[in-house]
């Protein structure tokens, strides 16, 4: 299991959450990116980075008035004072006795939980679990970008998988999102759209 930690959970809900990160920390997470949230009794949690919100305050609001920055005020801004980074989670799955399930989670975490990056190993095994399962949580969530987090979510993973030996994942996550859009044309151009983009 990977422990590099993102950040505490602020709120969250069955299908949601959101977590805080300082905006200094070099591990900030990608969009797209998957993550996890281990619970007590081998219970965790598994989503998807779906936004990255980074929030002004009343010294931002002065200083981007101003005409001239010093660099030395920049990072005093960003490394000495507490401006969390907000990054929005959508929960994709979950894991309980050593069993992965591309379930909602059977309740949520709890406040200031720690969040972490999955590392490859523990993403492979989650997406090769089941058979993209995950991917209706994603779809079903209209409000969300869904061609470009899932463009962005197959070009992370394809990465990982292709290290893994396993060349023909993102192939087989297309032909899926391909079956799972088959009845909802516009939805799949915007799908297949932002997945011609993503270099693999």
């Amino acid at each position: 299991m990977s422990e590099i930690e993102i950040g505490r959970l602020l709120r969250a809900s069955t299908t949601a959450c959101v977590v805080g990160c300082r905006v200094s920390q070099a591990n900030v997470p990608a969009f797209g990116g998957l993550v996890r949230i281990p619970l007590a009794d081998g219970y965790g949690i598994y989503g998807l980075i779906y936004d990255i919100r980074i929030e002004d305050d009343g010294l931002v609001r002065q200083l981007v008035t101003a005409e001239e920055i010093d660099d030395d005020v920049i990072l005093d801004n960003r490394v000495n004072r507490n401006v969390p980074v907000e990054v929005s989670v959508l929960h994709v799955g979950y894991r309980q006795n050593g069993q992965i399930y591309h379930l909602l989670p059977p309740h949520p975490p709890l406040s200031l939980d720690a969040i972490y990056i999955c590392g490859a190993k523990e993403a492979c095994a989650f997406t090769s679990a089941g058979r993209f399962g995950y991917f209706r949580h994603v779809l079903r969530a209209t409000d969300l970008p869904i061609g470009e987090l899932l463009a962005a979510h197959i070009k992370l993973l394809h990465a990982f998988h292709d290290k893994q030996g396993n060349c023909s994942w993102a192939s087989s996550a297309t032909q899926e999102l391909i079956t799972l859009l088959r009845d909802d044309y516009p939805t799949l151009m915007t799908v297949l759209s932002a997945l011609s983009d993503v270099t693999m």
